[in-house]
Formats: structure tokens, C-alpha cells, sequence
């Protein structure tokens, strides 16, 4: 755990977490409960993960905190396409703080955020930002902008898919707020990110 919680990089640590992904996407992918809602939330999530693989072929890499940080969502990415986000069975959660609707879906929101921190990461890195403030902000912003994006996106995909697999893929759960509170898990993920960084990331210095 200390490890882990360090700014230190190591080789294994990644790759052993890109080895886990490719067995959980496999096995996943074994009779999912609608194909079609699979391949949509697949898709970007197996496109995030092959960025992160180029970038490390490149030499941008990551502390083990951004790559597990970024790992949250990309496993649970993964079990919500093979059994829809609303029905991913997380009653523990769900009864353990007396949520009326299945909360899976909002904790892999908040699990955008966490992006946040490798985006701050980067940017200390590379020192592309002097302003302490400017820095903090820019990562804030853009996974509020991606939040926002997503939410565009999984409404078009609804109107055009239509029927189950568009409800499926929507995810909103009767709740016509759910957009909203989507981006707000995603923004306040960020802000949780950050203030991570604040702790073992190079802005505590």
C-alpha cells in the first residue's frame, strides 16, 4: 500500500493492472446481458486503455497512484457493459447507505475523476504550468468538459439506439436529474483526485 501511495514508477505495476484489464475484458465479454450496450461501453474504455499503453511505449508514464487511480474506471467500466450499469449487482452498497436505485453507476462517475490527478501529474512533470491555481484548474476542467461530453454522447446513442439497449446504455434509471448528478460524481471525483495530489503527488512541495 505505501508503494502504491508513493510518486515513485515502477514497470510491473502497470503492466500487471493491463493484464488484469485484458483478463477481466475477456472474460466479460462471455455473454454479456445485451451485445449491444457491451460494445458501446467496451469501446471507449478499450480506446483508453490503448492511449495509456502508447503513451507508456512513448515514455509518458505515470506514479502508481494515477495508474490505479486510472484502473477504477476501466475495471468498472468493464463489469457495468456486461451487465448494464443498473443492473450490476452492488446491493451491499446500495442497502448499506438506503440507496432506493442502484448506485453502481454514480461510483463509476465519481471514478472519472480520478483522472485528474495523472493529468495534474503530467503537467507538474513537464512543469507546463507555473501557477499552482492554473494547475489545479485545467485537470478540474477538463473532466468536467469530458463529464459534460459523455452526457451528450450517451443521449445520442439512446435516441439512435432506441428501445432496451438505448435505455440500457442511458442508464438514468427513471431519474430525469441523472445527467446532472452524473457530472457532478465526475467533478467532485476530480476534486477528490486532487486533493490526493496535494498529499503524494509532487504539489505538496
Amino acid at each position: 500500500m505505501t508503494a502504491l501511495l508513493t510518486p515513485t514508477r515502477t514497470h510491473w505495476f502497470p503492466k500487471l493492472l493491463l493484464a488484469i484489464y485484458l483478463l477481466e475484458f475477456v472474460v466479460l465479454g462471455i455473454s454479456p446481458a445485451e451485445r449491444g450496450t457491451w460494445w458501446a461501453e467496451n469501446v471507449p474504455i478499450f480506446l483508453i486503455v490503448v492511449v495509456l499503453v502508447v503513451l507508456y511505449q512513448r515514455g509518458v508514464r505515470f506514479s502508481n497512484l494515477a495508474y490505479g487511480l486510472m484502473s477504477v474506471l476501466i475495471f468498472m467500466h468493464t463489469i457495468g457493459g456486461h451487465y448494464t450499469f443498473e443492473k450490476v449487482p452492488f446491493d451491499w452498497f446500495n442497502n448499506l447507505f438506503g440507496f432506493k436505485r442502484n448506485m453502481y453507476d454514480r461510483v463509476a462517475h465519481f471514478s472519472v475523476g480520478f483522472y485528474a490527478y495523472a493529468l495534474i501529474e503530467y503537467l507538474d512533470q513537464r512543469d507546463l504550468i507555473r501557477t499552482r491555481f492554473l494547475s489545479y484548474l485545467l485537470p478540474l476542467c477538463v473532466i468536467g468538459t469530458v463529464a459534460m461530453s459523455y452526457e451528450l454522447i450517451e443521449w445520442v446513442y439512446a435516441e439512435l439506439a432506441g428501445g432496451d439497449a438505448g435505455a440500457a446504455f442511458l442508464g438514468s434509471q427513471g431519474d430525469i436529474w441523472d445527467a446532472q448528478k452524473d457530472m457532478l460524481a465526475d467533478t467532485s471525483g476530480a476534486i477528490f483526485a486532487l486533493l490526493l495530489y496535494t498529499l503524494f503527488g509532487r504539489g505538496k512541495h
